[in-house]
C-alpha cells in the first residue's frame, strides 16, 4: 500500500468529518437560511463530497481494481474540487456585493443572484467532473495522460487554467473588499472628528484575514495547478502526490474559516450537540462582510 494514499485517505476522512458537522448544522438551524449561509454550505457540501471521493478512490484502488470505477472516481473528485473552488469564488463575489451594495443586498435580487450562482457553479463542476467519464481520458493512449492519471494533459490544463483565471478574480475581488474597508473606516473616523487606534485595528485585523483567506488557498491550489501544467507524466509520481496533498488541505481548512468561527454557527453547535440553548432562540445573522 502507497503511504501517500494512506495519507490522501486520513484527509478525505478528516475533511468528510468536518463538513458534514456544517451541512447538519446549516440544515438542521432554520436561523442559518442568509444567503451567506446558503454558499457556505454549497462550499461545505462540496468539500463533503470531496473528501468522500479520497476514500472511495482509496477503497477502490485497493480492493476493487477496475478502470471503469477509478474513471468515475476521478470525474466525482475533478467535480467535488471543481465545486469547491467554484464555491469560494461565489462567497467571495457574495461579500464583495455585501459591502458594495450593502444598502440594496438584502432583497430578493440578491436571492436570485445567489440563486443563479449555485446553479453555475454544480453545473459547471459536473460537466468538468464528466469529462473523463465521457471519453476525455487517456485509458486508450498513454501517450497523451497527465499526471494525474487517467485525466489527458489538455483536459488538466482547462482544469488549471480554469483556477487560475479564479484565482485572479479572487483576488482582483479581495483587493477591491479591502478598499471599501478601509474606505469605510476611514469615513466613520471622519465622523468621528479624530482618528483612533480602534479604527486601524479594525482596519488591519480585516485585512489580515482576508489576506489569511486568500493566501491559505493559493498556497494550497498553486503548487498542484502549477505542476499539472509543467510537470510530465513520465516524473516520479511522488511529485504529484506532494503537491496534491496540500491542495486537500485547503478542504480541511475551509469550515475552519468559513463556518466554525461564525458565532452563529458555534451557538447553533450548542443546540445541535449540547442543547445549551433553546431550538427557537433567534440568531442575528451577521452580514457576508464580517471577517
Amino acid at each position: 500500500i502507497n503511504p501517500w494514499d494512506v495519507m490522501l485517505c486520513v484527509s478525505g476522512t478528516a475533511i468528510a468529518c468536518e463538513n458534514a458537522i456544517v451541512v447538519a448544522i446549516i440544515c438542521y438551524s432554520p436561523a442559518l437560511r442568509t444567503p451567506m449561509f446558503v454558499l457556505v454550505g454549497s462550499l461545505a457540501t462540496a468539500d463533503l463530497l470531496a473528501g468522500l471521493g479520497l476514500i472511495l478512490n482509496f477503497v477502490f484502488q485497493y480492493v476493487i481494481r477496475s478502470e471503469t470505477v477509478s474513471l468515475l472516481t476521478v470525474g466525482f473528485l475533478v467535480a467535488s474540487f471543481a465545486a469547491s473552488v467554484s464555491s469560494l469564488l461565489a462567497i467571495t463575489v457574495d461579500r464583495y456585493l455585501s459591502l458594495y451594495n450593502a444598502l440594496t443586498y438584502y432583497s430578493e435580487r440578491t436571492v436570485l443572484c445567489i440563486h443563479t450562482m449555485l446553479v453555475g457553479t454544480w453545473g459547471v463542476s459536473l460537466c468538468l467532473g464528466l469529462l473523463p467519464v465521457l471519453g476525455w481520458n487517456c485509458l486508450h493512449d498513454r501517450s497523451a495522460c497527465s499526471v494525474v492519471r487517467p485525466l489527458t494533459k489538455s483536459n488538466v490544463t482547462l482544469l488549471s487554467a480554469s483556477f487560475f483565471l479564479i484565482f485572479i478574480i479572487m483576488l482582483h475581488l479581495y483587493i477591491e473588499i479591502c478598499k471599501i474597508v478601509c474606505r469605510h473606516a476611514h469615513q466613520i473616523a471622519l465622523q468621528q472628528h479624530f482618528l483612533t487606534a480602534s479604527h486601524y485595528v479594525a482596519t488591519k485585523k480585516g485585512v489580515s484575514t482576508l489576506a489569511i483567506i486568500l493566501g491559505t488557498f493559493g498556497a494550497s491550489w498553486l503548487p498542484f495547478a502549477i505542476y499539472c501544467v509543467v510537470g510530465d507524466p513520465n516524473y516520479p509520481s511522488v511529485y504529484t502526490y506532494a503537491t496534491l496533498l496540500p491542495a486537500t488541505y485547503n478542504s480541511m481548512i475551509n469550515p475552519i474559516i468559513y463556518a466554525y468561527r461564525n458565532q452563529e454557527i458555534q451557538r447553533s453547535m450548542w443546540v445541535l450537540f449540547c442543547g445549551c440553548f433553546q431550538s427557537k432562540v433567534s440568531f442575528r445573522s451577521r452580514s457576508p462582510s464580517d471577517v
